[in-house]
């Protein structure tokens, strides 16, 4: 009887240029931010960052004082989620997506995304005039920066079509554990 090959064992596969990451948050902000994704209906999701590759070792994220390029080493010790094998993308996309990451640094971070997403999660009557505001005040939370930046490459993360400023770090998580589509 002849001998069946051995099968390889299978290679993880390597976040990309253009990939992006959900992060967990340790201390305060982190279980802050948790707290504020549970209130949105998202329950307590384990992951409250999200950043977008640019390359090998560097990444853009959203930050209070305004998007920032940091190595990836930043994050070594928190748990991260990739998109990596789960949203794919196509080499075009992929440098659209590190095109328009590196083009919103800088791009400054406000809590009045927090009122926008809180004013849409309660339909309250002023949520489009909230969205209009952080709309045209260009700002930022992690989160959308992500989002906006496939949506500036041509892909679309969420069917619903949602605005990248309604999606939360726990809505990432949620589209890469195929929770949503």
């Amino acid at each position: 009887m002849p001998e069946t090959p051995a099968i390889p064992p299978l290679l993880p596969l390597l976040p990309r240029a253009g990939d992006f990451a959900a992060v967990r948050m340790k201390g305060g902000v982190g279980r802050l931010i948790r707290v504020g994704q549970w209130l949105n209906g998202d329950g307590f999701a384990d992951f409250e960052h999200a950043f977008v590759l640019v390359d090998d070792d560097q990444l853009v994220e959203a930050q209070p004082g305004g998007a920032q390029l940091l190595p990836l080493s930043a994050y070594q010790d928190h748990p991260i989620l990739w998109s990596t094998g789960i949203v794919p993308l196509t080499d075009g996309q992929r440098a659209a997506i590190v095109t328009a990451a590196r083009g919103y640094l800088g791009v400054p971070y406000s809590f009045a995304d927090y009122a926008a997403l809180a004013t849409h999660r309660f339909h309250l009557p002023i949520s489009p005039l909230v969205k209009g505001y952080v709309a045209s005040t260009k700002h930022m939370i992690c989160s959308q920066l992500v989002d906006q930046c496939y949506q500036d490459a041509g892909v679309r993360l969420f069917a619903d079509g949602r605005w990248p400023g309604y999606v939360t770090p726990a809505d990432l998580v949620n589209r890469l554990l195929g929770h949503t589509s």
